[in-house]
């Protein structure tokens, strides 16, 4: 029988490895609107996890939905922009 077993060098992190980078956090923090909204989507779906949802439940957890898809709506339109200023 022949063992596989993953080469201990491609799965442990280098000193380079183990900070990000500048454009990863810039990226995060951009992204920073979208992970909270997410973040309260997710903490209003699982408060009505062991009980049937009342009418304020679904209507915290609508409000968090659109809370979500108006956050990726302005992180998609960030994203299309075109960058202004520079030379004229």
């Amino acid at each position: 029988m022949k063992l596989i077993l993953p080469a201990q060098d491609h799965f442990t992190a280098t000193a380079i490895d183990l900070e990000p980078t500048a454009a990863e956090l810039d990226q995060i923090e951009r992204e920073m609107p979208v992970i909270s909204a997410e973040v309260e989507l997710l903490d209003a779906q699982i408060m009505t996890i062991d009980r049937s949802a009342t009418e304020l439940d679904e209507r915290r957890i609508r409000r968090a939905r659109n809370r979500v898809l108006t956050a990726r709506r302005d992180l998609t339109n960030r994203a299309a922009a075109p960058l202004t200023g520079g030379a004229a």
